[in-house]
């Protein structure tokens, strides 16, 4: 079921419409800098939408997490500012979201990218757990300013603490988490049978997207196998492939040129 209208930051005024999906725990404004770059000084280049997955940023929460349900509320949000078709960039969890799109409803997705992420079971949510409980640890009601949570955030790489602290948000004298962490944390208790480290399709289940499909890896990440591929051309098989030399699962952070490059390439390709 859909959560209704998610919110979007818009840059650009003119151009293809093109809409960006962030990882978990990111928000619509993580990909801000590659928007900027596309629309151009004048904003011409392209119109891009910035969104906030359901549970993340300022958009509603959900009281439980599907893919299926996800898609349908950027679908709606979509078409509510244009019918489209929409180019589509997912990282992430954005990526299976951004598929799980193109599968379901694919007249409102002109072109698919998808960054560091494939349509597969990735068995758990283990490497998100030990930031969930850092998250957890921190003491909201005992919090001065934010400089007090990031002195008590006890994570070492400060570009993943930055990233977590963007979902801490004051309201008054108090403060929350805009993610909806309990969500997430629950859906990591299950193990094995988390529903956001799973993919809601396997070929056959559904028609393949026809539409082209850029599919970015960064060469330092271990998101995507070599015999990912199989699966991936099997949902998507105009796909090809992209690997971003030294860059992480972060591909778009990493290497911002090289994504921006890339998706001037996909925007100005015949559908």
């Amino acid at each position: 079921m859909s959560t209704g209208p998610l919110h979007t930051l818009s840059v650009g005024t003119a151009g293809p419409r093109i809409a960006f999906l962030h990882g978990l725990f990111g928000q619509g404004r993580n990909w801000s800098t590659i928007a900027k770059a596309l629309a151009g000084p004048s904003g011409d280049g392209a119109r891009c939408t910035l969104v906030d997955l359901p549970d993340h940023g300022r958009s509603p929460w959900t009281q439980e997490f599907s893919f299926e349900s996800y898609a349908a509320s950027v679908a709606s949000t979509l078409r509510a500012s244009d019918e489209g078709p929409w180019v589509v960039v997912g990282h992430s969890l954005g990526g299976k979201v951004a598929m799980t799109l193109a599968l379901t409803e694919p007249e409102l997705v002109a072109k698919l990218v998808v960054v560091d992420i494939a349509p597969k079971d990735y068995v758990n949510l283990d490497r998100f757990t030990g930031y969930m409980a850092e998250m957890q640890r921190l003491p909201l009601g005992e919090l001065r300013d934010r400089a007090d949570a990031e002195a008590r955030f006890e994570e070492p790489d400060p570009g993943v603490k930055a990233f977590l602290l963007q979902n801490l948000r004051r309201e008054g004298t108090s403060w929350r988490w805009q993610a909806n962490l309990e969500l997430f944390v629950a859906d990591a208790a299950r193990g094995h049978h988390s529903v956001i480290a799973d993919f809601p399709f396997a070929p056959g289940d559904v028609e393949p997207y026809a539409g082209p499909v850029l599919w970015i890896a960064g060469s330092e990440s271990r998101y995507i196998k070599d015999e990912d591929s199989v699966t991936m051309r099997a949902l998507f098989p105009r796909v090809r492939q992209l690997t971003v030399k030294g860059a992480s699962h972060w591909v778009h952070s990493d290497a911002p040129a090289v994504v921006i490059e890339a998706l001037r390439r996909v925007l100005a390709a015949p559908a």
